[in-house]
């Protein structure tokens, strides 16, 4: 059986724009592997929300070559109740704002590593349960 791998991210600012924030939990096969929180600067939400999940999969990636394994052969699952981010990802919604488009294609170009991801959005209640924020 294949191993499972999610990765669950949020981010969102102190006023928008504010002090943005994002952080991330990567699971493998259920198991919490990494879980970090970081700080953006002056960023709108959605930004930070863009952001925290460029940081997450950066950080899968580096995770996945330190443990030997190959991107190209594992599944992931992302996570998160931004659905302004994983709909512009999907390719559902429009990119209007060309910041946001170089994040979405900074995004689509790190999940094309893997053999395959899957993008699910969760009510808000859920990542404050997961992230704590």
């Amino acid at each position: 059986m294949a191993s499972r791998w999610i990765l669950h991210f949020d981010g969102g600012s102190r006023g928008n724009p504010g002090p943005g924030y994002g952080s991330y939990v990567l699971l493998h096969d259920g198991r919490e592997v990494r879980r970090k929180r970081h700080e953006f600067g002056r960023r709108t939400n959605n930004e930070a929300e863009y952001l925290a999940l460029i940081a997450g999969l950066e950080d899968a990636l580096k995770y996945l070559a330190g443990q030997g394994l190959d991107p190209a052969n594992e599944t992931l699952e992302v996570r998160g109740d931004s659905q302004l981010v994983l709909s512009q990802v999907r390719g559902n919604w429009k990119v209007h704002e060309p910041r946001m488009g170089v994040l979405r294609d900074q995004a689509l170009e790190l999940l094309g590593r893997f053999e395959k991801y899957t993008l699910v959005q969760v009510p808000r209640s859920k990542s404050v349960q997961v992230l704590g924020h």
